[in-house]
């Protein structure tokens, strides 16, 4: 299974998509900030807002960079057709 995914940070003011095969994984690493240099650490960038999965790896990364192509409107609408309240999912995904 392979992921697309959208973190933000606490105020909502950073978006952030990318492109997984293990979310659980991803999401830990950015929640811990385990590259202290990555875009996500510095700017705190650690709420897992929105995902989607397809079993298609070539369609995982064309659909990432449709996303990250999009508006900060667009892509807030994405999240909030799914998550109006844009709760961090993490604690869902870990089941």
């Amino acid at each position: 299974m392979y992921y697309v995914y959208i973190l933000t940070n606490k105020h909502h003011t950073v978006l952030y998509t990318g492109v997984t095969s293990d979310l659980i994984r991803r999401v830990y690493e950015h929640k811990n900030h385990l590259d202290k240099n990555s875009f996500t650490a510095r700017y705190k960038v650690d709420r897992l807002v929105y995902f989607e999965e397809t079993t298609d790896v070539k369609a995982a990364i064309e659909r990432e960079k449709q996303i990250k192509s999009w508006s900060r409107d667009r892509k807030t609408s994405l999240i909030f057709e799914s998550n109006p309240h844009w709760v961090d999912l993490y604690n869902q995904i870990l089941g």
